[in-house]
């Protein structure tokens, strides 16, 4: 990940500025620990699917779980991913890549231990 300079810091404040955009970090408290609180909730999310992760992994049982849905979700959070990049949005990348890699797991496990659908 690329280290923002002063420059780059200043382009960007310019930036939204001009596009009338809320500053950040935001002046308000409020919204400041929104913009941190979102960190956890990426992380926690993800985490909550690994109890899935461990279950076709560990007991190589993936009966129930549905290979198309989990390929769905596969597709939806590389588009977030996407999003987040074409967007400069680090909350939305990092989450989505979290789950991309969740995503892949089940998937994986998926086909060696179940049924796709």
């Amino acid at each position: 990940m690329a280290i923002e300079s002063k420059g780059t810091h200043h382009l960007s404040k310019r930036r939204r500025i001009h596009k009338k955009q809320e500053p950040y970090p935001h002046p308000d408290k409020r919204k400041r620990y929104l913009d941190k609180i979102i960190y956890v909730v990426g992380v926690l999310g993800p985490i909550m699917t690994i109890p899935q992760v461990l279950k076709i992994w560990v007991d190589k049982d993936a009966s129930g779980v549905s290979g198309i849905s989990w390929f769905s979700f596969l597709i939806f959070a590389v588009i977030w991913i996407v999003y987040g990049v074409v967007h400069k949005e680090k909350p939305i990348i990092f989450t989505y890549s979290l789950w991309v890699l969740l995503d892949i797991f089940i998937i994986i496990g998926i086909i060696m231990y179940g049924s796709f659908v």
